[in-house]
This record gives C-alpha cells, structure tokens and sequence, in this order.
C-alpha cells in the first residue's frame, strides 16, 4: 500500500509538472535551471533527468559540464579531448579576429564618451582606430561561441556593443534574443527587465512586416522567458500582468499557452492591488477550462463561479503542493496560501447575510474573540458593508451594490488598448491596400472554435460572450 501511495504521489507530481511543456519554448542554456530543480525535487528519476542534461549540453560547448554529467551517468569519464581541443581553438581564433574592436569596448571611459559625442559608429571606428568593418560580424559569432561555453557576461556585453554598432536590423533583434538570455542566467534582474521591455517593443515593431505565424510564435516566446524574470524582480507582479492582460499577449495565452495561466492566476492572487483584474481572469480560465486547468486555476473556478467552499478549500491544499514542485512558483507558496484564505473568505462573507461567530472560529482553528477580531479585520479590509452582533455571535452582512461610475469604469478599461490594435489595423490597411487580420483576434477566434466542438452544451452561453467582447477588426 506505501509503495502503491508512493507511485500514486509520483504520478500526480509528474502530472503538475509543466517543465516538459514549457521547454520547448525556451533557449536549451535555459531549461538547464529547471533540470537541476527537478534533481532536487526528485519528481522523477536522476537517471532520466541526467540524461536530459547530457543531451542538452552536447548542443553547447560546455564541454566540462558534459563530461561531468557522464562522469555521474555512466561512472566513467567520456572522452571529451578532442571536442575540448576544438572548442578553444575556435575561442582563440575568435578572440583574436576581434581584439582590435574588443580592447575598445573593454575601455569603458572610452565608449561612453564615444556615444556622448554621437561618434560611437562603426564608421568612426574604422576611420579612426582602423577597426576592419567585418570585425563587427566577427563579434556577433564570437559573442554567440562565448554564450554556448557558458560565458554569459562577455556574450551579454559583446551583443550590447554589437547592437550600438551594427545597422542589421535582424542580426540586432536576434542579439537582444541572445542578450536576454544570458542577462537572465546571471540573474541580472533589472537588465533582464529592460532587455525584455525592449524585445517585446521590436517584436510589435516587426508584427507590421513578417509573417503572423512568425509573430505568434515569438511573443508565446517571450511569454515563457519572461517568467524568470516576473518571478524574481521586485516589481516583477505588476509586470506580468500588465504584459499578459495586453489584448495581443493575452490571445497569445488563449491560442498556443494557456498553462501560462497557471503563473497569470498566481501572480494575481498574490498581488493585492490588482484584483480589479480578477473578473477578466477568471473569464479566461472559464473559457480555457477545456483545454488547461490545474489545481491553482480550478481554487479560483470554485470560489468565484461555483461558489464551492469546501471544494476551493481541498484545492486549496493541492495548489501548496504544485507551488512548492513548480521552478517558478516555488518562492510563492506562503504569499499565495495567506492571500488565497484571504480570498476565501472574503467571498463567503460577501455571499451570506449572516454568519456564525463559532463556526468561522472552528475552521480558523481560533478561539471566538480571536476570530472575532481577524474577522473585523477582514471585513475592514475587504471594505464590505457588515456589523458584528455580539449577544447572538453572529456577523450580519449588508448589501452593497458597485456604484455606476464603477461598472462605467470597469466597462470602458478596455478601450484604449482596443482602439490601438485597431488603428494599428487601419494603418495595415491603407499602407498594404489589402484587409488584414488581426493578430489580436487569433486567441478568442481558436478558443471560441475549440470550444464549439469540445463543449457544444455551452454553446449559447459562449455566443452571447462572443457578442458582449468581441475585438474589432
């Protein structure tokens, strides 16, 4: 029976687990972090995730970590002297077709004045301190051999500088891609911040001239690269959800992620200034319900939709579980627990008029003029319209209806956003003299279609949320 609770366990933990579903999106040099949590997790057997590590290294030149990796897998060590032979003579080789250009940037005083004066051009270079013009292509390929060995803070430096100098527009958005990379790996917060602000701006930048499947794929991109950085920088909950609640970031979610909504759900539960958002969520894990939902979506599906106490509250215990496995999550298990209780009750207060003293103060796990005085604290704090009627130990609850500046409000926070895409929309229009498609529609116009198939018995209740929130085109 232990060793059947044991596999059962195992099972359920690997179930939760979305590293095999998030991997694909992400950069190899990335997913190397996750294996390693994994290890120590022990969700799977060592001897599976070892052998993920060693494929993904081989894709690299860290070729000491490989034959440490097979030195662990196999107890003896691979031959790696020749591939290591090859790799440092690429590494001098490049070092040195870029010296000349490298001992420049290296000068910091130097470059900063250069950019000061409007003068830190490759054709100043060149005229001035002779650098060859093919040493600037030769510092793209040198910065990407460092990030393969493992060099993240010369390949971030390089890519910066080769992003001033180069004119190639292409060659300087696959930079900032690589850029991002190895400023995450560093765990430079604040840069990585920045750097993902300034792929997102490119990546809306180029949606006017590439392909929308192209464009697709690299926003659900950075979805997933983001999320390092969301959950580690100070500010880092505010910035998902502004990012993943954008009209075309949002739709991303809904057509080709939507287990992203399992870090959008958490990030608002934990954030207690933004739960105006809160209705707009869980309309999106109503709507996605048939294709992700996990133990986190469904806590806010029975608290806010069923209304299901007791069934919230055993999600409630499942989501530590998955908070505590999950590489991203993991630092918000006590933020999450404490706010979601929060949530709880809150709501139970909102829907019944009168509440006993005694039986919240038993499943608080508090004696009564304990419970009593967190419970005025809940209410003060939910600013709910209630009174406390001490001789018979109960809350009486009023009604409170939103006011109609409010529901004016929460009905028209939405069109400045909406109004951009479609004067983007327009502009596509008039310059391509052929009606475009909107990138922004793909995520409702898919989910609304799977849904249709997948849950014909919603059907009209769908259609009318199609006719309240359709996008325009």
């Amino acid at each position: 029976r232990k060793s059947c609770s044991k596999m059962s366990d195992a099972a359920r933990l690997a179930r939760d687990d979305l590293t095999h579903t998030i991997a694909p999106h992400l950069d190899r040099h990335l997913v190397i972090p996750l294996l390693e949590f994994l290890k120590a997790k022990k969700i799977y057997p060592e001897e599976d995730l070892l052998r993920g590590q060693l494929e993904l290294l081989q894709g690299t030149n860290m070729i000491d970590y490989a034959s440490e990796i097979h030195v662990k897998l196999a107890g003896v060590a691979e031959d790696f002297k020749p591939r290591r032979t090859e790799v440092v003579k690429k590494l001098k080789e490049g070092t040195l077709a870029t010296k000349v250009l490298t001992d420049i940037i290296e000068k910091r005083e130097l470059v900063l004045a250069l950019r000061e004066e409007g003068n830190y051009t490759m054709d100043h270079l060149t005229e001035k301190y002779k650098v060859p013009r093919g040493t600037l292509n030769s510092l793209y390929q040198h910065a990407k051999f460092l990030y393969e060995c493992g060099n993240y803070s010369f390949a971030a430096d390089y890519l910066a500088n080769y992003r001033l100098l180069s004119d190639d527009q292409e060659k300087n958005f696959q930079a900032l891609w690589g850029k991002l990379a190895a400023e995450i790996l560093m765990q430079n917060w604040n840069t990585a911040s920045e750097d993902l602000k300034t792929l997102r701006k490119a990546i809306d930048t180029r949606d006017k001239t590439v392909d929308p499947s192209q464009t697709l794929q690299q926003r659900t991109w950075l979805i997933h690269w983001s999320l390092f950085v969301f959950f580690n920088h100070p500010n880092g909950r505010n910035g998902i959800i502004d990012l993943f609640f954008k009209e075309r970031y949002l739709n991303t979610i809904q057509t080709s992620c939507p287990h992203i909504l399992r870090y959008l759900t958490t990030a608002v539960i934990t954030n207690k200034r933004r739960r105006s958002v809160l209705t707009d969520l869980v309309r999106v894990i109503q709507q996605e319900s048939y294709t992700y939902r996990d133990s986190i979506t469904e806590f806010l599906e029975d608290l806010y939709v069923s209304f299901d106490f007791e069934a919230a509250q055993r999600k409630l215990r499942e989501c530590e579980t998955v908070l505590v496995n999950d590489f991203f999550l993991v630092s918000c298990r006590e933020e999450f627990i404490t706010n979601a209780r929060l949530f709880v009750f809150e709501t139970y207060c909102r829907i019944h008029k009168c509440i006993d003293l005694g039986m919240l103060a038993g499943k608080l796990g508090m004696d009564q003029e304990a419970a009593e005085r967190w419970i005025v604290d809940l209410i003060r704090n939910a600013r709910l319209d209630a009174k406390i009627d001490s001789a018979n130990n109960h809350i009486i609850m009023g009604t409170k209806h939103p006011s109609i500046y409010q529901q004016v409000i929460d009905k028209t926070k939405g069109l400045s956003d909406r109004s951009s895409v479609l004067a983007s929309d327009l502009a596509k229009y008039l310059q391509n003299g052929s009606v475009p498609t909107p990138s922004t529609n793909t995520g409702n116009n898919n989910s609304n279609n799977k849904q249709h198939h997948h849950q014909q018995h919603h059907q009209q209740q769908q259609q009318q949320h199609q006719h309240q929130h359709q996008q325009p085109k």
